[in-house]
């Protein structure tokens, strides 16, 4: 059966993007489909504005491509399931596969599924009623979370005690779909690529990450190897294709997963510059079924560019972050509107002093950009 594209995108963010460019440096024809008319990914290539909930939507994109990807794990799987249906078109024909996304977007369910598969995290249960389960089960302080959506900090509660439980009440009561999990006191985070296929398996470099608001800030080499139980959990939820591991390391060196996301990953963005292969050229490659290529990239860090308040003049950004330090490189998304909290593009670095670097350039980026140098996280 011949198809007018290669991959298609369920979404046209910076992800979206950035797997699009490198699809298209081997020659392959790409198109997405997103709500918004003018995205990061429809300025590079072919894009269709519809809703990535609705069947009748996603089933054209299905019936066009050879294979379909996510941009993000918010398209329904239900919404896929009927799509791939109406298309004609088999399970197989989304990576990764309808029956891990669908494990992925219930938090809950995910959790139950790596604990049973015996993966170390955080303890899980619903939360219901009065609270009463997850208080006996466990305990304060807990993390209360959306089962459905949340990304960033968003749908996510901490509750220290009864009073601040019952002042949360109202999120789950009107059948929101909540859980509790136990509170987790970690001494630092991780976060670590895994590619899985058929046949092969293999992790890109752990990375320390370090969160301001709850937006990823900084992302750099971690000295510790966390790809095992990070394979692991992908395996558990019966993976295929290219992910990202968010994990905790506990005070006592344990490491806990946190949580899964099915597609390239905001942690995983030094590897465009790393020297080896990019997470996005990987996720391309699995997609197509083509061999994934050896990891032999060099020490890099990453700084998110986060939208600030007032105007923006992302060019002038742009030259002071390069012109002291003409070795770092500067990706921007191209999205319409920065708004504070937005991951509106990144700085990548290498070598040993790559981080320090990042955010020295990062600094001057706002001061242009934005006119204000914004204090940022320490990783110490």
């Amino acid at each position: 059966m011949a198809f007018a594209y290669d991959i298609g995108f369920l979404g046209g963010g910076q992800l979206a993007r950035m797997s699009i460019q490198a699809a298209q440096r081997m020659g392959l024809l790409c198109i997405s489909l997103d709500s918004a008319e003018n995205t990061p990914a429809s300025q590079i290539a072919d894009a269709v504005q519809g809703s990535i909930s609705d069947p009748e939507s996603l089933a054209p994109i299905f019936g066009q491509c050879a294979v379909v990807t996510l941009e993000n794990e918010f398209v329904p799987a239900k919404a896929i399931r009927r799509a791939m249906q109406m298309a004609g078109r088999p399970p197989g024909s989304l990576i990764p596969n309808v029956d891990s996304l669908a494990i992925i977007q219930d938090k809950l369910l995910q959790r139950q599924t790596l604990t049973k598969a015996g993966v170390p995290g955080p303890k899980a249960v619903p939360l219901d009623g009065d609270g009463s389960l997850a208080v006996s089960q466990i305990g304060f302080p807990m993390v209360l979370k959306s089962r459905f959506g949340g990304y960033d900090g968003k749908g996510v509660r901490v509750a220290m005690n009864s009073d601040d439980l019952e002042q949360f009440n109202h999120l789950w009561a009107t059948g929101g779909g909540w859980m509790a999990e136990e509170f987790v006191d970690f001494s630092r985070e991780l976060a670590v690529i895994v590619f899985v296929d058929r046949t092969r398996e293999g992790a890109f470099p752990t990375m320390e990450t370090v969160q301001h608001n709850h937006v990823c800030d900084v992302v750099f080499p971690a000295d510790i190897d966390a790809s095992q139980v990070a394979i692991q959990a992908v395996k558990a939820v019966g993976g295929n294709g290219l992910y990202g591991v968010e994990l905790f390391e506990t005070k006592d060196g344990q490491l806990l997963v946190n949580e899964l996301a099915p597609r390239p990953h905001n942690t995983g963005h030094y590897s465009l510059d790393w020297g080896g292969i990019s997470q996005f050229d990987q996720h391309v490659r699995i997609c197509l079924g083509l061999p994934p290529a050896p990891l032999d990239g060099v020490e890099a860090a990453m700084a998110n560019l986060i939208g600030q308040d007032g105007p923006m003049n992302w060019r002038r950004g742009l030259s002071a972050a390069i012109s002291s330090d003409p070795a770092v490189r500067v990706h921007w998304y191209g999205k319409e509107e920065s708004r504070p909290g937005r991951k509106m593009g990144h700085i990548n670095a290498v070598g040993s002093d790559a981080l320090g670097r990042v955010k020295s350039a990062r600094e001057r980026f706002y001061l242009e950009a934005f006119g204000l140098s914004p204090q940022l996280s320490d990783p110490g």
